[in-house]
């Protein structure tokens, strides 16, 4: 073979090697991945088979502990109980999130969810009344068959989730296999190839040392860089491992911390009443008895004490208000939502005689959710809406349901805001207009805010300066 021929054949033979190697390669790389994804699949399913197992056994233990406290009156069979109580929410939240993706699994924790919250509430009436030593109601309620009827309903529905994780597993188990068989050849032909390729190539090298030689240090520099990203690899696998652990513990570290401020400001605004109280029944005292004694500027002083004090006990009065809608229990159920609003629109119609306000309300709505938590909301946005009103000769609120948008809506004609401070509109004490315009604590659309988030809802705002707003909101 001419020289020439042979300098351009070994280039040639050696891109060709490469081609074949990097394809090799990319096929074995994507057999890999699949297989990790299956071993993932399976490993997935498995820890929903596990927290449906959990599920069952924190019920058992809440229906064990009740059962033997209603019976011996002894706190200590208790422990069980509680313990569910407390886990059971974080268990049904873990089995929806890892099933997400599977809507049968959905909709049968929903129903799981439903019967448990009936049945632990069954539990607690029962130890309700153990503990006020109603014993002759307690017998019955022990003996009755209402437990079994619904531990029997749980077990059918675990039954059933259960059941269709094992047709899963069942599904990905055998994927799982399929990809390991692939990879194994894969891997294996890509060897096969890659042998016969340094064969065939190591007779055109025998002659060309130099050749070799450099074809050698570029081999133990992808060896090294190989050895490299799979280091990094692992350290990626070993990073998410503890990625879904560390989230979960930031998450419980932020509900804690989040209901001791809850805490703290309930306290914080509880105890302030008391010193409030006490400096405007001086002042006023001040104000009523040594009004001769104290000059003009100081009466306008002490007016101006009496005041700030009110000021600031309106404000705590909204904080508490805030509080217990945090911390209020949430009690759902059907009811008419036209005649709850009808008699909100009533009072405020009553409280603002002198003034033109009409309200147009949709009638016959239907709702499902608490309906004093809801009155509270209606009551800050009807009082708003007839509030920044104030200013126009007639006021004008409308109430009702929009299709297209699916929401609920109130609509009024009052003074509207900029809407580039939207983002501010919900949160405490953020107020966009000033209190001589508009007298008010601030408090009042975060407090219907803290109602709509706990009905799993959303809200928002549309609004024109001068022109009025409009507020939707849904009710999950």
């Amino acid at each position: 073979m001419k020289p020439k021929a042979n300098r351009y054949l070994v280039p040639g033979l050696l891109f060709v090697a490469t081609v074949i190697v990097a394809l090799n390669a990319w096929f074995a790389f994507r057999a890999v991945g699949s297989l990790l994804e299956s071993e993932h699949s399976v490993e997935h399913t498995w820890r929903v088979i596990n927290t449906v197992e959990r599920i069952m056994s924190s019920g058992k233990d809440a229906e064990t502990g009740n059962r033997g406290y209603l019976i011996t009156g002894d706190e200590a069979y208790l422990q069980p109980y509680n313990d569910a109580v407390r886990d059971l929410p974080k268990e049904l939240d873990d089995f929806q999130h890892l099933t997400l993706d599977n809507p049968s699994q959905q909709a049968r924790v929903t129903e799981m969810r439903a019967v448990l919250e009936q049945r632990l509430a069954l539990l607690q009436q029962g130890i309700d009344l153990r503990r006020s030593h109603s014993t002759d109601i307690v017998r019955p309620l022990v003996l009755s068959g209402t437990g079994k009827v619904e531990m029997d309903h749980l077990r059918r529905i675990a039954d059933d989730m259960e059941a269709e994780e094992r047709r899963l597993l069942a599904q990905r188990t055998a994927h799982a296999r399929s990809d390991s068989t692939r990879t194994r050849y894969t891997i294996g032909l890509a060897s096969g190839l890659d042998f016969l390729l340094i064969v065939l190539m190591f007779r055109f090298l025998a002659n060309e040392r130099r050749l070799r030689i450099s074809s050698e240090l570029d081999a133990e520099r992808l060896a090294v860089a190989r050895a490299e990203t799979e280091e990094r690899a692992e350290e990626v696998r070993a990073l998410n491992a503890t990625l879904e652990q560390r989230v979960e513990l930031r998450t419980a570290e932020l509900q804690s911390i989040n209901r001791e401020l809850e805490a703290f400001s309930y306290s914080v605004s509880h105890d302030l009443r008391a010193p409030l109280r006490t400096i405007d029944g001086f002042s006023l005292a001040l104000e009523e008895d040594y009004a001769e004694v104290v000059d003009t500027t100081g009466r306008d002083y002490i007016h101006r004490v009496r005041t700030g004090v009110q000021r600031m006990g309106q404000l705590i009065d909204a904080l508490l208000q805030l509080s217990r809608i945090t911390r209020a229990d949430i009690t759902r159920e059907s009811f008419n939502f036209s005649e709850l609003a009808e008699s909100v629109a009533a009072v405020l119609r009553e409280e603002n005689k002198g003034r033109d306000v009409t309200f147009h309300i949709e009638p016959d709505l239907q709702v499902e959710g608490d309906p004093k938590l809801l009155r509270v909301a209606l009551e800050n946005l009807f009082g708003n809406a007839v509030k920044f009103s104030s200013k126009k000769p007639s006021t004008v609120v409308d109430f009702g349901w929009d299709k297209k948008k699916d929401a609920w809506f109130v609509r009024d004609t009052g003074a509207g805001f900029d809407m580039h401070y939207a983002d501010r509109l919900f949160s405490a004490f953020n107020r966009l207009h000033g209190d001589k315009d508009f007298k008010g604590s601030g408090i009042g659309l975060a407090t219907v805010a803290r109602v709509i988030h706990r009905h799993h809802g959303e809200i928002w705002a549309d609004s024109v300066i001068d022109h009025g707003a409009t507020f939707w909101f849904t009710l999950g």
